[in-house]
């Protein structure tokens, strides 16, 4: 069942992506759209594709099977999305600061934002999962 929601997805994304790229063809909307379907058609057919691997090959579905289970790799990917934000934080406060002495003030602002925006989310997520474990 949980493959058939990710079909269904995937289908959404490449009727999206097929539809965005059309009305920038059309001239409706601007470039930035027509990349954003090109995007999404991507996406969709790549997703297509990994699905039809796992529904055809029953050694490539069993090694993927294993190595989503494997605790090793969720530590892994934890870490690697802990290491993400602290790189985010970091890179994202050192542009506040440039942005701020090249004279890019909406630009320094924006970066701000997006540090004050981060460290909520961090300590939201703090407290609901101290709450929890």
């Amino acid at each position: 069942m949980k493959s058939d929601k990710r079909i269904i997805m995937s289908v959404i994304w490449i009727i999206i992506g097929i539809a965005l790229i059309g009305l920038s063809f059309a001239k409706v909307v601007d470039d930035f759209w027509g990349s954003m379907g090109s995007a999404l058609l991507m996406i969709g057919v790549l997703q297509m594709l990994k699905f039809h691997r796992l529904s055809k090959n029953k050694e490539y579905r069993e090694k993927m099977e294993i190595e989503m289970a494997d605790e090793r790799n969720h530590f892994i990917r934890n870490k690697a999305w802990a290491w993400t934000g602290y790189l985010f934080i970091l890179i994202a406060g050192i542009a506040v600061i440039v942005f701020k002495i090249i004279g890019q003030d909406l630009l320094s602002m924006a970066a701000s934002v997006a540090v004050c925006f981060m460290l909520v989310l961090y300590w939201a997520s703090y407290w609901v999962l101290n709450k929890k474990y």
